[in-house]
């Protein structure tokens, strides 16, 4: 366990000539209400090592690792790690490679860490501490050992996928999919309502979700102040059906079930408050969900795009790959929608990767070329 700045330093020397490094990491979002990166795992030329951040909260000495184009760094499944990285350590990310999207452009169904590695190698991972708390200090032994195991997979795993997709002449598809994950960043507070996160809000009226946003900020209020997540404070079926139901009363509060007879008595007094406050306000004070406007659709679109979406799927079963992959319903939609009959055309198209133009622009064209 790397716990010191000195220890850090030193590793970070060790590990600068490597041209890989396998990376995971462990955080405490189960448990607390800002969660937060509690272990960094590294493995590079045959050593693992795994660093505290709670003990060494500054992190500068690796940050040119991962930087670094002339270093690759391996991931399973890193749109969370890029994220939680940058905003804990400010870590900027170069040269990523993600074996879960490799593994997708090879087809396989099964993308979980634990299910590649017995795929390929016949190796079964123990999970046992995936959804402990990372945060505890000490850490028994055995979990960092689980820490530090996990890790040394990765660079055997991408070694095996990159010779497949190179034989498959996809690699180069991956990679400028791993560019663009490598850019991710969590999204910044800009004090905007809290249902427009919350799945179900569009449904409701200006009253209910009303309701809603006193409630759900109540709940973050009450996380903040015990340092717990959301979920373990109140739960959002429980927040739905409060929404929806507005009760004003214990007997009420009791007879719509949304709550646990526990929870009403932590929280019951707490959420009549809410809910009376947004019962309270005024009709033009209460809250409109945003909607945006369907761009009109040209009578020739649904054509062009089940033209596309068939010529898709039909490419997708002969690769063996799901047809998502290939293309999404986005881009199947902008493609159509643009209609383009040339190349330089079809280039224009945002939502184009440049591995979907090489690749299968001319048929992209061919196809359009036959439809209205």
């Amino acid at each position: 366990m790397v716990a010191n700045q000195d220890a850090l330093t030193q590793a970070a020397a060790r590990f600068s000539g490597c041209p890989v490094i396998a990376v995971d990491l462990e955080a405490d979002s189960m448990y607390h209400f800002r969660e937060k990166v509690c272990l960094l795992q590294m493995a590079a030329a045959g050593e693992s090592v795994v660093i505290d951040p709670l003990a060494v909260s500054d992190l500068s000495a690796v940050a040119p690792l991962f930087a670094s184009a002339d270093i690759r760094k391996i991931f399973h499944g890193a749109d969370y790690d890029v994220r939680s990285l940058y905003r804990d350590f400010g870590i900027v990310i170069d040269n990523l490679f993600d074996t879960q999207i490799a593994a997708t452009f090879l087809g396989f169904t099964e993308t979980g860490l634990d299910s590649m590695l017995r795929q390929c190698f016949g190796i079964r991972l123990d999970k046992k501490f995936q959804k402990k708390d990372w945060s505890r200090r000490p850490l028994p032994e055995e979990m960092v050992s689980y820490a530090a195991r996990d890790v040394i997979y990765l660079e055997p795993l991408a070694e095996r996928l990159r010779a497949e997709l190179e034989a498959k002449g996809r690699l180069s598809w991956v990679e400028e999919e791993c560019d663009l994950l490598r850019q991710v960043r969590p999204p910044e507070p800009d004090g905007s309502p809290l249902f427009l996160r919350f799945k179900g809000a569009g449904r409701l009226d200006r009253r209910s979700l009303a309701v809603l946003e006193a409630l759900l900020q109540l709940r973050s209020a009450i996380a903040a102040r015990w340092d717990r997540p959301l979920f373990k404070v109140l739960g959002n079926a429980a927040l739905l059906t409060l929404a929806k139901e507005k009760p004003t009363t214990p007997q009420a509060l009791s007879a719509c079930k949304a709550l646990s007879a526990k929870q009403i008595a932590i929280h019951g007094e707490a959420v009549l408050a809410a809910v009376d406050r947004a019962l309270s306000l005024p009709p033009n004070r209460l809250p409109r969900y945003p909607r945006q406007r369907p761009q009109p659709i040209a009578p020739e679109v649904p054509d062009r795009i089940a033209a596309l979406r068939a010529w898709r799927d039909r490419k997708a079963r002969k690769l063996g790959l799901d047809p998502a992959v290939l293309f999404n319903k986005a881009q199947l939609t902008a493609i159509a929608r643009a209609c383009p009959r040339r190349l330089e055309q079809l280039r224009q198209i945002p939502e184009i990767r440049r591995w979907q133009f090489n690749s299968f622009g001319r048929n992209l064209i061919a196809v359009l070329s036959k439809v209205k």
